[in-house]
Formats: C-alpha cells, structure tokens, sequence
C-alpha cells in the first residue's frame, strides 16, 4: 500500500493543537512538507518548536481563515518558501453554541463564516497549483452533527453539513484532474475540552458512544492520511465517519 507523500507540500490550518496538530504530524510522518496555521504568531511559532523537535520539515503560518487578506498573505508566503500545497486539510473551525431562540446573528454568522465560507476562501486559491499538477488532496474536517444534529448547536451542524455538500460538488467538478476531495467527520474526541470535564462527566460521556470510551485526535488523523495518500486515489465525495460507532450512515 503506497502511503508515502515525499515531495508533497501540505497545508494543515487549525494546527496547532489537537486534531489539527495530531493531522500535521502523521502527514509529516508520511514524508511530506507540512505547513500548519494557527491565528496568532504565538500559535505559529508553537508549531515550528514542534516540527524542530521532531526533525520534520515545514514550518508555522500565521492564518485567519476568516480574512481574505489574511489567507492570501499567508499562502504567499508558504509558495515563496515552500511551494503550492497540494494537499489540503481544511480543520480550522469554531464553535457558538446557543439554543435558535437565542442564538444571535453574530453567533449564527461567525459560525458559518469560519467553518463554511472559510472553505471558498482556502481551498479557490490552492486549487489552482493542484490543477496544474494533475494530483491533488482535499481533506475536510466535518462532524457527527452535520448528520446526527445536535440541541444548541443548529449553526454549528448547519456549517458541517454544508461542508459536505460543498465537498461532493466539488469533487464531481474535479475528479476527472486526479484531485479527490472527502470529508472526515469525527465523534467525540479527546481535546483540551473534555480534558475539563470531571471524571463523572467523562464516564457519562463515554457510556453514549458504542465502544465506551471517546477517540484521540491520532485517529482522525488516520483517516485523513489515508485519503492523502496515493492508496486513497479512487476515493472521492466520500464522508468517513470516525465515531466509534455513535453515528452510522
């Protein structure tokens, strides 16, 4: 099984931490060039102390998926140095959780703003080097509840669902240049959030998923690295679910 990405340049937003920075590592790992974005310099130079340590090559960028200069600066300088990417991992995203009746538009805004409309704004500019080249990999970080819906969080499912649509068009607008583009859709995963939560909370959490316990960001980033990889070159429009079996489609 070909797994190996030497020679690739891969563009990981929302790395530096949890599914994002696990997502980094295991491209990196797999050989290729790997360029993590975080929104603060801080963030940034989080990532390049992490791939120094780890002798991967690559480097930090300063990335607010939300801005167009902000996106257009940063892959600038990752061409300069580095490159296009021609792989792709769309994981930056947010949360605002309010019941609809609540939810104000900021809220309703800000949420679809940094998960959806984020993705027009990353993925036009990248897709063009991807073209030239013949072969690409766009990798899209959804959810559970873009399928199952969950109570408070109707601008959070409305934006991850919306994040699989947009990947099957564009996959079908695609497939024929060899660049697929799928979705991976986690459950519930380990993160600095469920790491706050008391050990009873923990416990009654992970009694509603299946296999009894909730995942690591290590294994969505599994998923994402096969599908980056060339094994995964008859895959595309696809949504994987990782979830351990909370969810099944």
């Amino acid at each position: 099984m070909d797994m190996n990405l030497q020679g690739k340049v891969a563009l990981v937003t929302g790395a530096s931490r949890g599914i994002g920075q696990a997502i980094m590592l295991g491209l990196a790992e797999m050989g290729a060039t790997v360029l993590g974005t975080a929104t603060t310099e801080s963030g940034r130079e989080k990532i390049q102390a992490l791939l120094k340590e780890k002798n991967y090559i690559g480097s930090g960028l300063v990335m607010d998926v939300r801005s167009d200069e902000s996106v257009s600066k940063a892959l600038a300088e990752m061409q300069e140095i580095y490159g296009s990417a021609l792989i792709l991992v769309n994981n930056a995203g947010v949360t605002a959780d309010n019941l609809l009746l609540r939810m104000k538009m900021e809220e309703w805004q800000a949420t679809l703003e940094a998960n959806l409309t984020a993705l027009y704004r990353v993925v036009k500019p990248c897709l063009r080097a991807m073209l030239k080249a013949q072969w690409g990999r766009i990798i899209n970080i959804s959810s559970i509840v873009a399928l199952s819906g969950n109570p408070g969080q109707t601008n959070y499912s409305a934006s991850k669902a919306g994040m699989v649509g947009f990947s099957k068009s564009l996959a079908l607008e695609i497939a024929s240049r060899n660049i697929t583009v799928n979705v991976v859709a986690p459950g519930f995963i380990a993160t600095d959030m469920t790491a706050a939560m008391t050990e009873a909370q923990q416990q009654a959490l992970a009694a509603t998923i299946p296999m009894g316990r909730v995942g690591a960001p290590e294994e969505i980033a599994a998923a994402v690295c096969f599908l980056a990889s060339p094994a995964a070159s008859y895959i595309t429009g696809e949504t994987v679910q990782v979830n351990g079996g909370m969810y099944m489609q």
